[in-house]
């Protein structure tokens, strides 16, 4: 079994508060999220002080997750057209160097 070091932290969201358990380590990376969560769930809401908190809880995930999806994207664009020009200059190295060749 794991001895856990878990410990509660407070956060706000929306002017509500919530404790959840984290690392110690990870305490600040967790307050760090919280305010950009909090952030684009103000956002969302704007002057609507009415809207539902579920709904402006999953209209922010969406906006996150879709965020974290083009971010994958673009990602692997980049590795794929990094493996092509390293596959591109690999051939022309093989070919300075192969002496059937030339």
């Amino acid at each position: 079994m794991s001895s856990s070091t878990s410990e509660p932290v407070i956060i706000r969201l929306l002017d509500r508060e919530y404790t959840i358990g984290c690392e110690p380590d990870e305490r600040d990376s967790l307050m760090a999220a919280a305010r950009l969560l909090d952030q684009k769930m103000r956002e969302i809401r704007g002057n609507n002080r009415m809207a539902a908190l579920d709904r402006v809880a999953v209209l922010a995930a969406l906006n996150f997750a879709h965020e974290l999806q083009q971010a994958r994207q673009e990602s692997e664009g980049r590795d794929r057209e990094l493996t092509r020009t390293l596959g591109d200059l690999h051939r022309k190295l093989d070919g300075l160097f192969d002496p059937a060749g030339r």
